[in-house]
């Protein structure tokens, strides 16, 4: 059911946005108790033809989608098809090179594998070839023991979660989302990773706000993620990228990434993804650390980042989510039942458009 107050200030608030050129166009959703209570657009998802962002259309959320990722992993545990404390090297032998061996399915989900790091002439190309991506991390050599740091995992966190799924399910990760997450929750042609070349022209456009695509000479983030395949509006409108399995990123629209949200607090229309017990496990903290890549304090569930956007990361261990490189952030929080998503095509440096939606939802 609506909230008519709620949605009229994020309505508000998505127009301002609109106006004053913050955003060019974004989508927000609010499910409250596996309830859909606000679905707001603005703007325009092609600032080139002036076609308009609509409920039904698909962001390039970038790491946003990590989420989605996870959600396999947890929906497959939840079916028995793999233990966290799984070692990788068991369904994927080759992974154990150089000292892997011992890595679990956990430890790819709190980024603590060790293998974050990729060569600095990595291409698109590279990113949409699965087998060789697959075959680069399974040979990196960890930069520490598996399990005993954590170090943000840019882009070799979607491919080792997504060949563990391929490996215990039989399909790659982006078919066993149709299947387990997105098809039951009647999202499948808003939620992918990796979507149909056909789907494409629904996608919204993105656009770097002045700035954005500049990351510094020197900067430990272009050892996760180099400037070939840096999460730019150029990389993000590329046809390849938009439709091969990258899955430390993802498309999406809010009212998906929301609904998905909530299926994980709770039924919606029926459909829960995991249990109660596996979601009191899979939200707790597991890891509180230096980040071995950015040397911020991170603070890990099984696959979700624990707190609030913008707040210390210690606070509101009720809340969990992923951002995403351009400002597109979707969280749920146990404590509320409250799952939203904010997505949007303008790629800023800040999450200010998304802290100031979050503040709206909490206020609600």
């Amino acid at each position: 059911m609506t909230d008519a107050r709620l949605e009229g200030r994020l309505r508000e608030a998505a127009d301002e946005l609109v106006r004053s050129g913050a955003e060019r166009g974004l989508q927000i959703a609010v499910h409250r108790h596996g309830e859909p209570v606000a679905d707001v657009v603005a703007g325009l998802a092609d600032a080139a033809t002036g076609r308009p962002v609509t409920p039904a259309t698909p962001f390039h959320g970038f790491s946003a989608g990590k989420a989605i990722t996870v959600t396999v992993v947890h929906v497959l545990a939840e079916r028995g098809l793999l233990d966290y404390d799984l070692p990788i090297a068991r369904v994927w032998p080759e992974f154990g090179a150089h000292g892997k061996g011992a890595a679990t399915v956990r430890d790819a989900l709190t980024h603590s594998t060790g293998v974050p790091g990729l060569p600095a002439d990595l291409t698109p190309e590279d990113l949409c070839d699965w087998e060789r991506m697959c075959a680069l991390i399974a040979g990196a050599r960890p930069w520490w023991e598996p399990g005993a740091r954590t170090g943000y995992h840019s882009y070799t966190f979607g491919y080792i979660a997504g060949e563990i799924v391929r490996r215990v399910a039989g399909a790659p990760i982006s078919e066993v989302l149709r299947q387990e997450v997105a098809g039951p929750l009647g999202a499948a042609g808003e939620l992918f990773l990796g979507a149909p070349r056909a789907e494409l022209g629904r996608f919204a456009r993105l656009e770097d706000a002045p700035g954005y695509d500049e990351a510094p000479d020197g900067s430990p983030a272009l050892a996760v993620a180099p400037r070939g395949v840096w999460p730019s509006a150029a990389f993000g409108n590329r046809a390849d990228v938009l439709s091969a399995p990258i899955p430390a990123g993802g498309q999406m629209t809010a009212r998906a990434m929301a609904r998905m949200y909530a299926a994980l607090l709770g039924p919606v229309d029926g459909v829960r993804l995991i249990s109660a017990n596996r979601l009191r496990d899979v939200t707790r903290p597991l890891v509180d650390d230096v980040d071995q890549v950015f040397g911020n304090r991170a603070v890990l569930s099984c696959g979700f980042a624990v707190g609030r956007l913008g707040a210390d990361p210690g606070d509101a261990r009720t809340v969990f989510g992923w951002p995403g490189a351009g400002g597109s952030y979707a969280c749920a929080d146990t404590a509320t039942g409250v799952a939203f998503a904010v997505v949007k095509n303008r790629l800023t440096a800040d999450f200010g458009t998304a802290q100031t939606i979050a503040r709206i939802v909490a206020d609600a």
